[in-house]
C-alpha cells in the first residue's frame, strides 16, 4: 500500500498533478488580470489627484505669479511632452520603486507648472493584494490536490482490480471476473471486455482439452488391438519396425492421457518424505540414458514420488532428444536443474513456456512437444515450479524448485 501511495508515476497522482497544474495557470490568470487592473485604477487615481492639484497650484499661479517648482526637477520626459503639445500631461515616476510618484505639468504663460504627488501607499496596496492573492492560491492548492487525488482513489482501485483479474488470468485462472456492473464509463467497458475475452479463452480450452481427451480415448480401443496384433507378427526387421512404431504411439496416447487428467484438474499429490538424491537417481536409471549426476549432501522433500519420478524422467530423456550431451543433473537442496549443452531453448518456449506440439526450433529435434508440458503440469501438482532457461556458456536448463510447507 505505502509503495503504491509513493509511486508518483500512478494515475492518482498524474490526476492530482493535472489538477494542481491547471490551478496554478487558473490563480496565474486570475492574479495577473487583478493585479493589472488594479495596477490601472491605481494610476487613474493618481492621474485624478494630480491633476486636481495641478489646478489648484494654476489658480494660485494666476494669483500670486509664483512658479511652484523649479523646472529642473520636472522629469524630462514630462517636460519635453507638455512644451511640444501645450497641454497638460502625467507622468508616473518608478525610477525610485520603494518611493513613486505621479507627476502632472500644464505650460502656463511661458512657464510650466508642475505638482507631485505620492503613490507610494497604492504601491504598498498593490504589493499586499499580490501576497494576499499569492497565500490565498497556496491554500486553495493545498486543499484541492489531496482532493483530486482521494477522487482519483475511486476509479485507480478499479483499474488496480481489472489488472489483478488480468494476471490472474494470465496465470492460467480463466475463471476469473471482475465484475464489472452496470456503469457506463471507460472503465467498465474495459472491464466487460477482460471477462468476455476471459470466457472465450475459457471456453477454447475447454473446447481443445475435451478434444484431447477424446482423441486419447478413442485411440486406446484400436491402439490395444494393434499392440496384440504386432506382438503376433514373426521375429524379423520388419515386425520390429512395426513394434518400435506401436510403442511410440502407445507412449504418444499414454502422454495424452495424462494431459487430459491435468487439464481437468484430477490429479491430487499424494505427499511424503521422500530422499530427493535417490529418488533423481532411480528416475534416471530408469531411463537407460547417460547423465551425469551430482547430489549435494542428503536432500529430503516433502513431495510426491510418482510424479517426481515422471518430472525427472521427461526433462531427462527431453535433453537427450533435443539437446546434446553430456546431460547435468545437479541436486542441492530442494533445487533439482537437468542441463545439456545443446543448443538451448527457443526464445517461444523461455517466453511462453511449454506447449503441447509444440517443439520450437528446428535444432532443438523432433518430437510431439508433450514432455516439458507433463513436467510442468505435474510440478504445478505438487506445488513445485518448474522454469527454463539457457545457459551463458550454451545448452538448456530446467531448474524444479520443490517449495516446502
Amino acid at each position: 500500500m505505502g509503495r503504491r501511495l509513493l509511486n508518483w508515476r500512478s494515475l492518482r497522482w498524474q490526476i492530482a498533478a493535472l489538477v494542481a497544474g491547471a490551478s496554478v495557470v487558473v490563480a496565474l490568470a486570475v492574479g495577473i488580470l487583478v493585479h493589472q487592473s488594479t495596477l490601472d485604477r491605481s494610476m487613474s487615481l493618481g492621474r485624478g489627484q494630480a491633476s486636481v492639484a495641478l489646478a489648484s497650484v494654476m489658480a494660485d499661479y494666476r494669483r500670486t505669479g509664483v512658479v511652484p517648482a523649479d523646472p529642473a526637477v520636472i522629469p524630462a520626459a514630462l517636460l519635453q511632452e507638455v512644451r511640444n503639445t501645450g497641454l497638460e500631461g502625467t507622468w508616473y515616476d518608478d525610477r525610485r520603486p520603494d518611493i513613486p510618484w505621479m507627476w502632472a505639468a500644464q505650460p502656463v504663460g511661458g512657464e510650466v507648472l508642475a505638482v507631485q504627488v505620492d503613490m507610494g501607499s497604492e504601491l504598498r496596496n498593490l504589493r499586499a493584494l499580490d501576497r494576499h492573492m499569492v497565500m490565498a492560491s497556496l491554500g486553495v492548492l493545498g486543499v484541492v490536490v489531496p482532493l483530486a487525488a482521494l477522487a482519483a482513489e475511486l476509479p485507480n482501485r478499479r483499474l488496480r482490480r481489472v489488472a489483478r483479474i488480468a494476471r490472474r488470468i494470465a496465470d492460467g485462472d480463466l475463471g476469473a471476473r471482475t465484475s464489472a456492473g452496470g456503469g457506463g464509463d471507460e472503465i467498465t467497458e474495459i472491464s466487460v471486455a477482460v471477462d468476455s475475452m476471459a470466457g472465450a479463452l475459457h471456453e477454447r480450452l475447454l473446447g481443445e482439452q475435451r478434444f484431447t481427451a477424446d482423441v486419447a480415448h478413442e485411440l486406446r480401443t484400436p491402439l490395444m488391438g494393434l499392440i496384440t496384433s504386432a506382438e503376433l507378427l514373426p521375429d524379423g526387421e520388419a515386425a520390429e519396425l512395426v513394434r518400435d512404431r506401436v510403442r511410440v504411439l502407445r507412449t504418444l496416447v499414454e502422454n495424452l492421457l495424462e494431459i487430459s487428467r491435468l487439464d481437468a484438474g484430477a490429479e491430487e499429490a499424494e505427499l511424503s518424505s521422500v530422499p530427493l538424491g535417490e529418488v533423481v537417481e532411480d528416475s534416471i536409471r530408469r531411463t537407460g540414458l547417460q547423465v551425469r549426476v551430482t547430489v549435494s549432501g542428503e536432500p529430503v522433500a516433502y513431495t510426491d514420488a510418482r510424479r517426481m519420478d515422471q518430472i525427472i524422467a521427461n526433462l531427462v530423456v527431453n535433453a537427450h532428444r533435443h539437446g546434446r550431451p553430456p546431460v547435468e543433473v545437479r541436486v542441492a537442496g530442494t533445487t533439482i536443474v537437468v542441463r545439456d549443452h545443446g543448443p538451448g531453448f527457443p526464445d517461444e518456449l523461455l517466453a511462453e513456456g511449454p506447449q503441447r506440439f509444440r517443439t520450437g526450433a528446428a535444432e532443438r529435434g523432433h518430437g510431439h512437444g508433450l514432455g516439458l508440458t507433463i513436467a510442468a503440469g505435474q510440478a504445478r501438482v505438487i506445488g513445485a515450479v518448474l522454469s527454463f532457461g539457457n545457459a551463458p556458456d550454451g545448452g538448456a536448463t530446467a531448474t524444479l524448485r520443490l517449495i516446502q510447507p
